[in-house]
């Protein structure tokens, strides 16, 4: 079997990599691994790829921030004879918010994997939550090593157990030394050592062993208490020496700092196995329970010392059934009372050494290697199962069920509030006709789904404000306080074209005529303004509102010379700046992209204006050369824009830019039959649920909001009404085209929770 393994590895001095040098070692020992053909893929801290000298099993490096390093490290992977993989995840390794950069990773590859967990955290925020299940739903088998941890992944990540193998932590195949040179050395000679090692930070809790020492030092002066490892390189980075400097000021107050040793060093395996054995006693003090795996309590008690714990996860499962004693956190008398107790009574002491030692030979890494190659070759048999038959390109089964509840929360009895402070509405930020107008558009879409009555519901509501904000000459504000004070004299083009689009689509789609009289009123009064239009996309919505509205009036003269008159002016900015490959109506893309080409879709359906759809197929095909790199969508990042004959900026990626190429690829597939579009137009929507470049949703399943934007590194958590609305909009019209694949569908798609 030819392996690759994704983590740190040694020179680079972290738990991590040397769990990962000794996996890699144990699985080398069965004569079905190929060791000539299986490779390590290392983690760099730095944006150095000279920053360890690593040895020749490792092929590849990944610098810890660089995202583009993971996409071409899975390709790497996917180009060699590898036929599985190890991931080792552990927060703080990975680039990105909670390293999310993993994600770019695993979605990229093509070879099963299994994902070894360090770290299962009792209350992960929502990114860690999220890259956890991300990985899992990924991994052919999540490894943890306790008890503990599959019982978190199980009720709080809801990780079915079926998918998570536990497999406890390896330790050395070593035998105690019969010339240990630690039990000879200066420093142990005639001391009962008490132990303790690992990078030394302030959560190891140090300080409580050493406010014990003065009363076990009182009966037993010959003891030593060592602590071996160096300082952890985050707090040398921030703070020095002075977490160790407190220890030993700690030390001479308490009047026992001959009784206190520090060795600054990081050793081998063996020279640890060596301390392991020689010291008396083994102490982890940590503060907290949070600690779910610890490598080295388990090479204490696979070396046969006797271990005294405070009571964190995997110590209360590792020292079960006297294999070990715990204390209280914190709790430096208890402490003392338990040394104090071991010190004096020998064979309670060897009791606890007999009772490690022989646990600890079922966690030698050789038996522990054998069950990580019996889940590899799991892992190769499921990868190898026939696949189901291709799916429909719409999956609806698989579609999140349709929730208004987040739009209901954010729309009070003026409109629906622009902002939230994650899912809570922003009350200070008040209102927008942009958002009410989408809002109408997206109730007007739901009734036309399945009768929403949610919807209608809430429809008036909008209405009514953009009654509200229409000025006396037929224009719109766009802005308006939590007291519904105006915030504005006019409002800009681009509010103006979508409150046309959903008044023209309320014209077209009302639940009932009052709406319609109702949205027709405001709609005549506004059309003065059309002719005053002079940028791009505000045409684009109002081109949208008046194909709309031409659906159900086609004789309108006046309004089919208006929709021309817009139209030229868009195929006229595209004949301007069409430039050799450049198939574009402005000479750089930057927000809301897609209304371009849609617009001039529903402007050839509406006036069977032939040019109008020859340049819009034209300018699809050119947002489809550099829209789908990597398999999901790219939209058009804001930083910086898209410049002519340049590079797509992928980050921030905006909710909105996404929902327009939803509608546009929708519309193309409507028109054309094609199914191409109407992958993409999938390809697009999934954008929110996950298949993106961070491959992390922006809809939330808890609030059923949506996140305001996808970042270079994580996901802008407040989900305000213009990111919302933009996914139950795309949402929607996916609902719509599934209608068009399947001709019917098989489950009804009404909304959960729904009222009457």
């Amino acid at each position: 079997m030819k392996i690759a393994y994704i983590s740190t590895y040694p020179p680079r001095e972290c738990g991590l990599a040397t769990f990962n040098q000794n996996l890699v070692n144990a699985l080398s020992l069965n004569p079905s691994y190929e060791a000539s053909e299986s490779f390590v893929v290392a983690l760099n801290e730095s944006e150095s790829l000279d920053e360890h000298a690593y040895p020749q099993e490792v092929k590849f490096v990944i610098r810890q921030q660089n995202q583009q390093d993971y996409i071409e490290a899975a390709d790497f992977i996917n180009n060699s004879q590898i036929d599985t993989c190890i991931i080792e995840h552990e927060f703080g390794i990975y680039g990105g918010n909670s390293g999310v950069f993993l994600l770019s990773f695993i979605n990229r590859l093509k070879k099963p994997f299994i994902t070894v967990l360090h770290t299962v955290l009792k209350e992960p925020n929502f990114m860690q939550q999220t890259i956890i299940k991300e990985i899992a739903a990924k991994s052919s088998k999540i490894v943890v090593m306790s008890k503990k941890a599959v019982l978190f992944l199980t009720s709080i990540y809801q990780i079915p157990k079926t998918a998570i193998k536990l497999i406890e932590h390896g330790v050395p195949d070593l035998e105690p030394l019969m010339d240990n040179e630690v039990s000879r050395s200066e420093l142990f000679k005639g001391r009962k050592v008490l132990f303790t090692f690992g990078l030394i930070s302030r959560n190891k809790g140090l300080e409580t062993v050493i406010k014990a020492l003065p009363s076990i030092v009182q009966q037993h002066p010959e003891v030593l208490y060592v602590i071996l490892g160096n300082t952890h390189p985050g707090v040398v980075r921030h703070n020095g020496e002075e977490y160790r400097d407190s220890l030993k000021t700690l030390a001479k107050d308490l009047g026992v700092e001959k009784n206190i040793a520090f060795v600054n060093k990081f050793v081998s395996e063996d020279e640890l196995h060596q301390y392991l054995t020689a010291c008396y006693l083994y102490i982890t003090p940590y503060l907290n329970e949070a600690q779910i795996t610890s490598g080295t309590l388990s090479y204490a008690v696979g070396a046969g010392a006797a271990v005294v714990s405070t009571p964190y996860w995997h110590a209360q499962e590792l020292l079960a059934d006297d294999r070990g004693r715990l204390f209280d956190f914190k709790n430096d008398k208890q402490l003392a009372e338990i040394l104090k107790e071991l010190l004096n009574d020998e064979q309670k002491h060897l009791k606890l050494k007999n009772n490690a030692y022989q646990y600890g030979l079922n966690l030698r890494w050789p038996q522990i290697g054998n069950v990580y190659l019996e889940t590899l070759e799991s892992a190769l048999t499921d990868d190898r199962k026939p696949k189901r038959s291709i799916p429909p390109i719409i999956d609806v089964e698989r579609m999140p069920a349709l929730n208004l509840n987040h739009i209901s929360l954010l729309t009070d009895d003026t409109g629906i509030i622009q902002h939230a402070r994650f899912g809570i509405p922003n009350l200070k930020e008040g209102y927008c006709i942009d958002d009410n107008a989408r809002a109408l558009i997206m109730a007007l879409m739901a009734y036309e789904q399945d009768k929403n009555q949610k919807a209608v519901k809430l429809m008036p509501v909008y209405l009514s404000f953009i009654q509200y904000m229409q000025c006396e000459d037929g224009n719109f504000r766009n802005f308006l306080s939590f007291n519904r004070n105006y915030l504005d004299e006019v409002g800009s083009e681009d509010s103006f074209g979508r409150t046309i689009w959903s008044l023209g689509y309320l014209i077209s789609a009302a639940p009932n005529n009052s709406y319609r009289e109702f949205g027709r009123e405001l709609f005549s009064h506004s059309i003065m303004h059309f002719k005053d239009l002079k940028y791009l996309r505000g045409m684009a919505n109002t081109i949208i509102g008046l194909a709309h509205y031409l659906s159900v009036h086609r004789g309108d003269e006046l309004l089919i010379g208006e929709i021309n008159r817009l139209a030229n002016s868009l195929k006229e900015a595209y004949a301007k700046n069409k430039d050799g490959e450049w198939h574009w109506y402005e000479d750089i893309l930057t927000y809301d992209n897609a209304i371009l080409p849609l617009a001039l879709l529903y402007h050839s359906e509406a006036t069977g204006d032939v040019e109008s759809y020859r340049i819009a197929m034209e300018s699809i095909a050119f947002l489809n050369t550099f829209s789908f790199e990597n398999g999901y969508l790219n939209p058009v990042g804001n930083a910086g824009w898209m410049k002519k004959h340049g590079k797509n900026p992928i980050y921030d990626q905006q909710a909105i830019e996404t929902m327009a190429m939803v509608l546009l690829y929708a519309k193309t597939f409507e028109i054309t039959k094609d199914d191409q579009y109407l992958s993409f137009m999938h390809t697009s929507y999934e954008w929110f649920l996950g298949n993106n470049s961070l491959h992390i949703p922006l809809y939330d399943f808890e609030t059923n909001g949506c996140a305001d934007g996808l970042q270079f590194n994580s996901v802008n958590r407040n989900q305000g009404a213009e990111s919302t609305l933009a996914y139950f909009i795309s949402h929607l019209a996916v609902l719509k085209a599934a209608e068009s694949e399947y001709q019917t569908l098989s489950s009804p798609l009404v909304e959960q929770g729904k009222v009457s």
